[in-house]
């Protein structure tokens, strides 16, 4: 049976979708945003204070902090090959701010990094984002400028690179998801940086959404197959999904392809700052209910995110389509491993974890790399590489915690766990540490500039874990 989107609707109605989180309704707001000239789509982009149904409908709305009024903010799509341009204004109160492009291999003067890349957007102030991004893939934007406050408060939102070519599927839809931390009231707590999130696991919220709402149903056809792109844009918790009975394929990680496998346990995990892509067959019958579980946090943290639901529409399709869902790879720099330069990152600090003390909290020991806690985004560089060399970067966590450690301006492959090669060797821009782990991690420096490198648990960011390399 051929797929297509027009077909689709007409099988599918917008209320069949997660409420606020359906792709479509997110494309219909982009439809209406952006202008294109040539090959140039061109948005306005505001964050300002807004309000959101966090807790659903019947529960009194939550005063956020929003791109255009929306949390998450509008998806921006657009095709590999086109140029973005984005006219943001910063309608904050009291607040500077940036705008990221989180994933984007572009121009240095692009990347948002206050006192680094561009000077931090006052309150009623403008700044005009152009580039044309290199890959197709998922992406995400948020600010980096009190990442915690801003993030925490609801600055986020996904930005989407198509293929040339695709995987056919019925529906393209992104999940961006995320937690609060939320008063009784149902207003954000103000408790940011708190020393316990400071030196811990970070800034863990108390309900988890789904695109800015709590739990529903995700409404779907027998036989449908779905292109899914999950974003984790929370401040510090990691997603460990369980998707009760389905068998979701793994097809590209942090925007980059992937030869199509299981995942691991049958559980998709995904830290802050990470982006995986998904094709999920709904193998399930009309009227028949599966949750989507987190499950990473065992005991009282597990959560259920949301469920898929199955309409009571006849079947798509008998069996799931036969047409291949792996995508072209995106065209990267492959490290040379025989020549490359290696270096030692040592990443350090925190508290308590598993009744072992890490650091001298008595002493106000902060995050560290290379026994260096960073407060600042402008610093001297950690390492300068040589533009156009291959390197390899040995990186070891001496904490009792998880580190999603990205990396600006380029892709790299993960070529180690434990010093065993990774079984795919994937592309990615965040890797995630276990406690007292190393991973290796192999990359062209063929991006000149200042470049971050730093935890995206942001609490860990900003408290030190975080560094700056040059390339030149």
């Amino acid at each position: 049976m051929a797929f297509s989107r027009l077909a689709l609707a007409s099988a599918i109605s917008r209320r069949g979708v997660l409420t606020g989180a359906s792709a479509t309704a997110l494309l219909g707001a982009w439809g209406s945003r952006f202008t294109a000239a040539g090959e140039v789509r061109e948005y306005r982009l505001r964050a300002a204070p807004g309000l959101a149904h966090l807790r659903g409908a019947e529960g009194a709305p939550t005063q956020v902090w929003a791109y255009d009024g929306t949390v998450p903010g509008p998806e921006l799509r657009l095709k590999l090959g086109e140029r973005l341009r984005v006219v943001f204004e910063n309608g904050l109160p009291e607040e500077a701010t940036t705008v990221h492009w989180h994933g984007l291999r572009i121009p240095n003067a692009m990347d948002g990094v206050p006192h680094m890349t561009q000077a931090a957007v006052r309150p009623g102030e403008s700044f005009v984002y152009e580039f044309t991004p290199p890959d197709a893939g998922t992406f995400w934007y948020h600010p980096h400028e009190r990442s915690v406050i801003q993030v925490g408060r609801g600055l986020f939102g996904p930005l989407i690179v198509e293929e040339p070519e695709p995987p056919r599927v019925d529906r393209d839809v992104t999940w961006v998801l995320n937690d609060w931390r939320l008063d009784p009231n149902g207003s954000i707590r103000s408790d940011f940086l708190s020393f316990n999130d400071r030196f811990n696991e970070g800034r863990l919220g108390d309900l988890s959404t789904v695109n800015g709402r709590i739990g529903g149903p995700f409404a779907v056809r027998a036989g449908e197959r779905i292109r899914l792109r999950l974003i984790n844009a929370a401040v510090a918790r990691i997603f460990e999904l369980a998707f009760e009975g389905h068998h979701p394929k793994i097809i590209a990680l942090d925007g980059q392809p992937v030869a199509p496998h299981d995942p691991e346990d049958e559980r998709v995990v995904i830290a802050p700052s990470q982006r995986v892509d998904l094709i999920v067959d709904m193998t399930g019958k009309p009227g028949e209910t599966f949750k989507v579980r987190d499950k990473f946090y065992e005991g009282a943290q597990a959560q259920d995110l949301l469920s898929i639901t199955y309409r009571d529409d006849p079947p798509l399709r008998t069996a799931p389509p036969g047409d291949p869902i792996a995508i072209t790879d995106n065209a990267l720099p492959e490290p040379d491993l025989a020549q490359a330069e290696r270096l030692d990152v040592t990443f350090g600090g925190g508290g308590m974890a598993n009744g072992v003390m890490w650091g001298e909290m008595a002493g106000g020991t902060d995050w560290s790399i290379n026994g260096v806690a960073l407060f600042e985004h402008s610093a001297e560089p950690l390492f300068t590489l040589r533009r156009g060399r291959s390197y390899v970067l040995r990186m070891n966590n001496k904490t009792g915690f998880h580190h999603p450690i990205h990396l600006h301006g380029h892709s790299f492959r993960v070529i180690a766990r434990g010093g065993k090669p990774t079984e795919h060797q994937e592309w990615r821009d965040s890797v995630v540490m276990a406690p007292v782990e190393r991973v290796d991690i192999a990359f062209v420096a063929d991006n000149p500039g200042d470049w971050m490198f730093h935890c995206h648990i942001l609490d860990h960011q900003a408290f030190g874990m975080m560094t700056m390399f040059r390339v030149a």
